[in-house]
């Protein structure tokens, strides 16, 4: 008989404090808790963990090391565990050749059908793929675009060419470029490149093919400045340096090609057609759109392919992703959207009895779009599956089998488990996710007075239809609207159009040896402390300096190489991994050797080391919510939310005249409770003068902005319109007015037997 639930006992990972809990299999369990509770510590780090590391002993060591790595978890024992898939919010990423059809293998299905019956008929499914010679377009490779120079970036016009008129490197005065030109006596040397004639002007930049009058007087062998680069940058072979690629990402912008226009494929391929459409005219509809044509194509020689496409399209349209066009580039996903394409994978699986984790499946929906998404949770539930999601979203929670909470607070204060239960229970319990159930947060009463505006003008980017906005300044403003509505796309135009600072939820660093230690700056600063208040040198202080463990070199860990097998990772045998010699850490500071530094959380470091510019660096940390995170914590270990949030703190820390801030959903792994401290850091922003945009779903944090632009109505080419543009307490007839009017799991007595709104 299958054994009913998932085992654990005495679970040591992060945070976690020999916590023991039982998760029932087969089931939809959701855990919460405030953020850095434990909730990932135990459910990816333990279960999904100890499950994958299991799994992957199964299999010969020459294919185990092409797996995917897993480190086992510090746990006394567990025990029913399956196979394990996990489905984060890791972005898709890829290559510029990869797309949403290629992701999902619809193309290659799409490709086969084209193949078959597509008239006139031009080779095999090689043919459509624009990765393969047979079929990619010879001008761009198959990549849709090609790389041109951005001639007006090369030049400033109200400079002479000794003043350094020509931007590109070597072509400041003296430079080994800027000698080729300015030697030749054709050109005025003090006269700004705005004054010279227009034959003057194309001579210096094209060459003699371009120079007209002035073609005679240029050596044979002259070349313009473009001419000159692009030989160099765009036509050069080999391995470019970092300093070649910064130039070609400055001075160069794509371009859809001007052979295929951006269908990636040859000429022969682009002629073939399936009901009177192109492959490449395919690629450009809307998923839902395709979805209503291919079962339109009858010929019985591929009713498999066809029905094959029409279940992944119709897939993708029931799982909320219908305004993608399959020839969308995978890197220019959402984190939810990258996430909502790797379950899709697994809704035709027929497998049973796998272990499905999700990461905050709710991100980057609209409350009106969540349905969709615990539609697709209980559907692998009801596979005979088991589904654990760590999530924030009431509407989540509402829809699980049982609520695992793990608390009470962050870091030294979580990692036990607090509740366990239905949603209903967890509603009248004494935790902090109950009482962040129970709060209502009002619509502001009082928006602030704007100071001004700056307009956004004329957007077409991806869907939106000649957008114009007038921005508020000196207030915060929030982007609202359905998932694909183009808030992303409005927002992308807000910062080409106006110089911004984003905040989004990428790495804050991807150097394991990135601490808020390091972050912060207060590395120097600490390092000093122990040297004057103990008479030595504050090299002896650094890990990668002289009072360094000499066997793991100051990393508290050594690696070990083990051939075919996965390098192995083990605490420091010398110095029992504190990285620093027995001679360093006998000095202390406040009763703290400088190892000891590292364990201290960032709100105990505040209290307890007696110098102000340290405190005063990690202060902000703490105001954003990150006072549990450890000082010596690696900063490749933070979730996007955190990451966010450190980035928010540096901002707090660096800012100085007014700014435009631009926020990307900053409620991301954020708990309910904590949403109080992010309204407070952005109303600080606002209140130093500077201009907060946010695009956001949360409905208390919509409740208190100062101005929203509500886009819409729908998805895709269905929206890309704005609805709606003033203060949030008279917006009305949209999803948004709707999802705030009803939004039942927040408002006091609402009935827990009626259907979610959201």
């Amino acid at each position: 008989m299958p054994q009913q639930s998932i085992r654990i006992q005495g679970a040591r990972t992060n945070n976690l404090q020999h916590l023991d809990v039982e998760v029932p299999r087969g089931r939809l369990v959701v855990f919460v808790g405030v953020s850095g509770s434990g909730k990932s510590s135990l459910v990816f780090d333990t279960i999904a963990a100890e499950a994958g590391y299991q799994l992957n002993e199964t299999y010969p060591p020459y294919i185990r090391n092409r797996l995917p790595k897993w480190a086992r978890p510090e746990v006394g024992h567990i025990e029913g565990l399956s196979p394990v898939v996990v489905i984060n919010q890791r972005r898709l990423g890829g290559n510029a050749r990869s797309t949403v059809g290629t992701t999902t293998d619809i193309w290659t299905y799409l490709r086969l059908l084209f193949s078959r019956v597509s008239k006139p008929h031009v080779g095999e499914s090689t043919a459509f793929s624009f990765n393969d010679p047979a079929g990619m377009c010879p001008t761009c490779s198959g990549l849709g675009e090609v790389v041109a120079s951005a001639v007006d970036r090369f030049v400033d016009l109200d400079k002479s060419l000794r003043e350094g008129a020509v931007l590109l490197p070597g072509f400041a005065t003296g430079g080994y470029w800027y000698s080729h030109f300015a030697d030749i006596g054709v050109f005025a040397l003090d006269t700004p490149l705005r004054r010279w004639s227009r034959d003057e002007r194309h001579a210096l930049l094209y060459g003699i093919g371009s120079a007209g009058s002035l073609a005679s007087l240029l050596p044979k062998d002259y070349e313009g400045v473009v001419e000159r680069f692009e030989r160099i940058y765009l036509r050069g072979s080999g391995d470019m340096s970092e300093r070649k690629k910064e130039t070609l990402g400055k001075f160069t912008r794509a371009k859809v090609c001007p052979n295929c226009r951006g269908d990636r494929l040859n000429e022969a391929s682009r002629t073939a057609m399936v009901l009177g459409h192109t492959i490449g005219e395919m690629a450009r509809m809307e998923v839902s759109e395709l979805a209503e044509l291919v079962p339109r194509v009858t010929e019985p020689s591929v009713s498999p392919v066809v029905s094959a496409l029409t279940d992944r399209l119709q897939a993708m349209v029931g799982i909320g992703l219908g305004y993608l066009h399959l020839g969308r580039a995978t890197p220019t996903l959402s984190g939810g959207e990258s996430q909502r394409i790797k379950t899709l994978r697994h809704l035709g699986s027929s497998l049973t009895e796998i272990l499905y984790v999700f990461d905050e499946p709710s991100v980057g929906l609209h409350p009106h779009d969540v349905n969709s998404m615990t539609k697709v949770l209980r559907q692998l539930r009801d596979k005979g599956n088991s589904v654990l999601v760590v999530e924030h979203d009431p509407a989540v929670m509402a829809i699980a089998d049982q609520v695992i909470e793990v608390g009470p607070g962050a870091g030294e204060q979580g990692g036990k488990l607090v509740y366990q239960g239905t949603f209903e229970g967890l509603r009248q319990a004494d935790t902090a996710t109950a009482a962040a159930l129970a709060q209502h947060r009002p619509i502001k009463e009082e928006p602030r007075t704007p100071r001004g505006h700056i307009t956004l003008a004329d957007a077409t980017r991806n869907n939106l239809k000649n957008v114009t906005a007038d921005i508020p300044t000196g207030v915060m403003t929030v982007f609202t609207g359905v998932a694909g509505s183009g808030k992303t796309s409005l927002a992308g135009e807000l910062i080409a159009q106006h110089e911004a600072v984003v905040i989004d939820q990428k790495p804050v660093s991807t150097n394991r040896r990135s601490t808020p230690i390091t972050y912060t700056g207060i590395a120097t600063p600490i390092r000093n402390l122990f040297a004057r208040q103990n008479g030595v040198s504050a090299s002896l202080f650094s890990a990668n300096s002289e009072g360094a463990c000499p066997d793991c070199k100051g990393l508290g860990v050594v690696y070990h190489d083990l051939a075919f097998m996965e390098e192995q990772e083990t605490v420091c045998e010398t110095c029992r991994g504190r990285r620093f010699t027995p001679e360093v850490l006998k000095y202390t500071v406040a009763g703290l050797s400088i190892a000891d530094i590292d364990e201290l959380t960032i709100r105990k470091a505040i209290d307890q080391l007696p110098d102000h510019a340290i405190v005063r660096a990690l202060r902000h940390l703490d105001e954003v919510g990150l006072g549990y995170l450890r000082l010596g914590q690696p900063l490749t270990t933070l979730s996007g939310g955190e990451c966010q949030r450190v980035k928010i703190a540096k901002e707090l820390r660096d800012s100085t005249g007014p700014t435009l801030y631009v926020l990307d959903e900053p409620t991301t792994g954020l708990h309910i409770q904590d949403i109080d401290t992010l309204l407070s850091l952005l109303d600080g922003l606002v209140d130093h003068g500077h201009t907060v945009v946010l695009i956001e779903h949360n409905l208390d944090v919509i409740r208190r902005a100062d101005w929203m632009i509500d886009l819409g109505p729908g998805p895709g080419k269905h929206g890309g319109k704005i609805l709606y543009q003033g203060t949030v307490a008279n917006i009305a007839g949209t999803a948004t007015a709707e999802a705030l009017s009803g939004d039942l799991f927040r408002a006091p007595g609402a009935s827990l037997s009626k259907p979610a709104s959201r």
